[in-house]
């Protein structure tokens, strides 16, 4: 009875490696035919693990976004780092010697064209006025009597001398000038008691007070008493290479040249102004010349001393090719761009870029409008490969500058709100 057991256990053991044998033929051939089906269809061959179905998925279409190319007018601009100037400054300074009696300014107020700012004691120029008012009373009342003398030497005609009365005219003239030489004492003891009172040359802001009430201060004073900037308009200097010398005083003959001031990214568009001045030469030792431009700078955003970007719109290309940036590439031979074509390949097109402004590529060669050019995912293309593109633009002939930014999505991002899948 264990003998029958034993034997017909054999049997079921051979049965079922006989079955896994045949099974795993079965499987090897089909394993086969799902290369020669994915060769067929172009797609890669090779050993391992996984089947034709992991191959597929490795070489298949990639999805990517593109954007067409739009042929518009796009400004040229040339870009530097300027310094922010105050329009004008000027350190207020006291004119005579004296205390200083009170500042009337609080810091960084702003005050207009002849506003009190200070005051020194007064009372010794007013002492000088009245002394010179004095004398200039006392030559009067001189001269009023010289010229009654004269004409009593006259009406006595031939009793009087000709010396007698030569003597009379000569000291009638003297005592004259000796009032010029009055009136002018009073206006200058008018000018210095005036002094004393200082007021704002210009209107401007304020800047934190040199001195204080009190302090005896005397004239042109180094340190003086306070500094007033004008903010309202502003300049920027800045400098540019000098072999844009030529279009600048080009785009000056034509009018007036916009000039942009920026933050430090380059991004944000602080201010806009134009082109007010071009040095008269050029710095031998950098090769560059020196330009300033004038804002209005009604919000003040730009402040004395501050550094910014400047941005200089000195031409306007003319039905200029214009794409995202990040459909430009770069290799060993320059800069290209894949272009999708209506079978949905992409072709690797070398062009020619003139600018990149804003994320906005200007291509000079390389690219037709109409054409649509790759922005995300290049790295996983090469030429002849097969695309799923998504159009990033709601509606056909769009601003390409319109266009969101694509750069960092994955091959796999579902399309954005806006966008529309190509079937």
């Amino acid at each position: 009875m264990l003998d029958a057991v034993r034997a017909g256990g054999i049997v079921l053991i051979m049965a079922a490696s006989a079955g896994w044998y045949a099974y795993d033929l079965a499987g090897a051939s089909q394993s086969r035919d799902d290369d020669v089906s994915v060769y067929q269809r172009g797609g890669g061959g090779g050993t391992g693990g996984g089947g034709g179905r992991g191959r597929h998925r490795l070489n298949g279409p990639v999805a990517v976004i593109t954007a067409p190319v739009v042929r518009k007018d796009v400004p040229v601009h040339v870009d530097g780092i300027g310094t922010v100037q105050a329009f004008n400054t000027v350190t207020v300074r006291a004119q005579v010697d004296g205390q200083l009696e009170k500042v009337t300014f609080t810091e960084g107020q702003d005050v207009k064209a002849g506003d009190v700012l200070a005051q020194i004691d007064q009372r010794r120029y007013q002492a000088k006025l009245t002394q010179a008012q004095g004398m200039k009373a006392k030559d009067e009342a001189q001269l009023a009597n010289v010229k009654l003398d004269l004409e009593r030497f006259v009406r006595l005609g031939q009793f009087a001398t000709q010396q007698s009365v030569d003597t009379q005219r000569a000291l009638v003239r003297q005592l004259e000038a000796a009032l010029q030489v009055d009136q002018a004492n009073i206006d200058a003891a008018a000018l210095e008691l005036d002094y004393t009172t200082i007021r704002s040359p210009i209107s401007g802001r304020t800047s934190v007070r040199l001195i204080d009430a009190g302090n005896y201060v005397r004239a042109g004073e180094a340190s003086g008493i306070v500094v007033v900037t004008q903010l309202q308009p502003i300049s920027v200097a800045f400098s540019l290479p000098q072999q844009h010398l030529v279009t600048v005083n080009q785009a000056m003959a034509k009018g007036e040249v916009q000039v942009a001031a920026l933050d430090a990214d380059g991004k944000t568009v602080w201010e806009e102004g134009s082109l007010s001045v071009v040095d008269n030469r050029i710095d031998v030792q950098t090769g560059t010349i020196r330009l300033k431009a004038t804002f209005a700078n009604p919000e003040r955003k730009l402040w004395p001393g501050q550094f910014v970007n400047v941005r200089v719109r000195h031409d306007t290309y003319r039905d200029g090719n214009i794409v995202p940036a990040a459909a430009i590439q770069r290799n060993g031979s320059g800069t290209f761009a894949y272009v999708v074509d209506p079978e949905d390949r992409v072709e690797l097109r070398p062009v020619r870029v003139g600018q990149i402004d804003g994320g906005i590529a200007l291509v000079e060669t390389g690219l037709e409008p109409g054409q649509r050019v790759v922005v995300t995912s290049q790295e996983q293309l090469r030429p002849g490969a097969s695309v799923i593109p998504t159009e990033a633009v709601s509606e056909p002939g769009a601003d390409v500058s319109q266009i969101p930014s694509t750069i960092g999505l994955s091959a796999g991002t579902p399309p954005a709100p806006g966008q529309r899948q190509r079937p």
